[in-house]
C-alpha cells in the first residue's frame, strides 16, 4: 500500500492529532488515515447528496434556457 509523508507540520497540529487519536482509542497513524478518508471520500458523497437535495428543491420549476433570456434582453433594447 502506498505511504504518505507530510513534512513541516506545526507542533500544535501534531499534538491535536495525537489527542484526537487518544480520544478515539486509536493510534496516531490510524487517526490520520481516518481524517484523510473522511475529508476526501465523504466530501465526494456529500457533494452528490447536496446535488440531489438541490434537484429536489428545484423540481417542477420552469427553467428558461440562457439563450432565450439573452434574446429577451436584446429585444428590449
Amino acid at each position: 500500500m502506498p505511504q504518505l509523508l507530510v513534512r513541516d507540520v506545526p507542533q500544535d497540529v501534531v499534538e491535536a492529532l495525537k489527542r484526537r487519536a487518544a480520544e478515539h482509542g486509536r493510534s496516531a497513524e490510524a487517526e490520520h488515515r481516518i481524517i484523510l478518508e473522511e475529508a476526501l471520500c465523504a466530501g465526494r458523497s456529500g457533494f452528490w447528496e447536496r446535488a440531489a437535495a438541490l434537484r429536489e428543491q428545484t423540481r417542477g420549476r420552469i427553467s428558461i434556457p440562457s439563450e432565450e433570456i439573452i434574446r429577451q434582453d436584446r429585444d428590449q433594447r
